[in-house]
């Protein structure tokens, strides 16, 4: 049996049956040109140019985490949970979770390798009564997502670059400093922070995927080079493994077990941009094998990384009822300072991780405009016709990323408000996108894994199992991570995440039923994605000026 693609000029030449959607996968992987003929079958022109290998879409994947940047900003949970059994055990835990969401994304991504992402899968997989409402609600998810984790990116990198700097003139206590910075001040840093990471993935486009390459060596120079210096200079002396492993110590006043929860917002938030590289399925040569492997290997890097960066502070951890007392929250460079006796050494330390954290912002900025793009395409955002346009100059979707840029702006002016607006904005991207994930995993569960089955990264039996892991994280996840990081908790500080998510959520409801409703109609090949055979007409036949209409051919 051999697949073929065939092609009429008003659409497809049959509804084909869900499982004919293995084929396009299957000849996918034989030549270059084969990755953008399985797009057109699945129901869209290629645009946007495939410049990545395997490794360097794993390379971007693992940037996108930016182990160990990803983890310095938020260690602040973790201690405060418990200390250091909530810091490694919470890790460990959690990227075995993430490993599971990672290899339940890779099995639908083998099938469905576009820039939509969940929302295209989603929409693919569900049964045709209620799959428009499932992706337009998945598809505000995995936008949402990614900008508020973009934007928490890039505020991390602004409150983490503060304390950086003020490694000088820190006291033992890890009060003082050389810059105690105004609020203005701060919404600027991260002002210029963002603008830098959207010139460097608007302008550098066809170099990213060469500095997502030196990311992954620089990483891991930083890694060790912390490692070997806290450890072998340790000027406040070395705790004994027990303690690394095992010392726990909750200061949040939630109860124990709770507390070691509440925590683990440290690791969802490092791990919750596992599924952002789908949106870079378009610019990859073979998406449908590479991406799904790319997904899975660096959560195995991730892990091994971030352990060799948390294991060797906890070893050096200073007074832990200091470190979570440290008013700029972010206690990476108190405990660096502490353990190498000097400025300068800390400084030099903290450097690789400060570059990093502008490489993890712009790999993030290019993911969210990708995201973004592939859902105004489908018409799903107010305004689409500006939104789904590529810059053909720049080879990228220009509009969409200056569309997230702006709001991503917008809603950092909250710090003014609240100086636990980064508290909202990590919680809420976290929230969003993990809920996004579980979708289509959901919905594949609950049509019996069918489409699953001939897929190029299909996990047979095992594939249950990590479905299931993966829906009842997402489960935990949205009231965990709406939590107050401590308790009592002053008003200026409660987490506004879930008031973020309402709005978000608002917008999308009243977009929905306003115009939605009778105009949204999804990705444009319906067909390819119609529930237990029944064929729909597509897009391409009820408009003219729309795409070819592609079907899967079986001889």
């Amino acid at each position: 049996m051999s697949a073929q693609i065939t092609t009429t000029a008003s659409g497809p030449s049959e509804a084909p049956h869900p499982g004919r959607l293995r084929q396009p996968g299957a000849i996918e992987a034989n030549d270059s040109d084969s990755a953008d003929e399985l797009l057109e079958a699945l129901g869209y022109k290629a645009e946007l140019t495939r410049r990545r290998s395997t490794w360097q879409v794993a390379f971007m994947s693992f940037v996108l985490a930016s182990i160990p940047y990803g983890l310095a900003t938020t260690l602040y949970y973790p201690l405060q949970g418990g200390g250091p059994v909530v810091v490694i055990w919470g890790w460990v835990l959690v990227s075995l979770i993430i490993l599971c969401v990672a290899a339940s994304l890779g099995e639908i991504t083998s099938v469905f390798p576009t820039a939509g992402g969940v929302y295209y899968q989603t929409f693919m997989l569900a049964p045709v009564a209620w799959r428009r409402v499932a992706a337009y609600v998945c598809g505000w998810l995995y936008v949402v997502g990614n900008i508020t984790i973009t934007l928490a990116v890039n505020f991390g990198t602004t409150l983490f670059f503060v304390a950086c700097v003020n490694v000088f003139g820190m006291e033992e206590d890890g009060t003082g400093g050389v810059w105690e910075a105004e609020t203005y001040q701060v919404f600027l840093t991260f002002l210029a922070v963002t603008l830098l990471c959207n010139a460097i993935s608007v302008f550098g486009n066809r170099w990213l995927p060469l500095l997502d390459t030196f990311a992954i060596f620089w990483t891991f120079v930083g890694i060790f080079a912390i490692l070997i210096t806290v450890l072998a200079v340790a000027k406040q002396g070395r705790h004994t493994a027990a303690y690394a492993f095992g010392h726990f110590e909750p200061t949040s006043g939630w109860p124990d077990g709770w507390s070691f929860c509440v925590g683990l917002l440290h690791a969802g938030y490092a791990t919750s941009s596992t599924g952002m590289i789908i949106s870079m399925c378009e610019e990859v040569e073979h998406p449908a094998t590479q991406v799904p492997k790319a997904m899975v290997m660096t959560i195995v890097i991730n892990t091994v990384g971030g352990l060799l960066f948390l294991i060797p502070l906890m070893f050096v951890l200073p007074d832990l009822e200091t470190v979570v007392g440290l008013t700029s929250g972010q206690p990476l460079p108190y405990i660096v300072k502490s353990a190498v006796g000097s400025s300068g050494g800390a400084i030099a330390l903290l450097i690789p991780l400060m570059v990093l954290a502008i490489l993890c912002g712009t790999a993030c900025t290019t993911a969210t405009s990708r995201c973004t793009w592939a859902f105004a395409r489908d018409g799903a955002i107010p305004g689409s016709k500006w939104w789904k346009q590529v810059h053909t100059g720049l080879d990228l979707p220009l509009n969409a990323n200056l569309l997230a840029t702006a709001i991503e702006i917008l809603l950092g002016v909250i710090y003014f408000g609240s100086p636990a607006a980064f508290n909202a904005f990590s919680g809420v991207g976290v929230i969003a996108l993990t809920l996004s994930y579980a979708t289509p995993i959901a919905v594949s569960m609950l049509e019996g894994r069918q489409q699953v089955k001939q897929g190029r990264f299909y996990l047979g039996k095992l594939g249950w199992f990590v479905n299931i892991v993966a829906v009842a994280w997402s489960a935990f996840a949205l009231p965990l991570f709406c939590m107050p990081a401590y308790i009592p908790i002053p008003t200026a500080s409660i987490n506004y995440a879930s008031v973020v998510f309402v709005g978000f959520t608002a917008i999308a409801v009243a977009w929905y039923a306003a115009w939605g409703h009778s105009n949204y109609a999804g990705p444009p090949t319906e067909t390819l994605g119609t529930a237990h055979g029944q064929g729909v007409l597509s897009n391409a036949e009820e408009d003219p000026d729309s795409k070819k209409g592609y079907a899967v051919k079986n001889d």
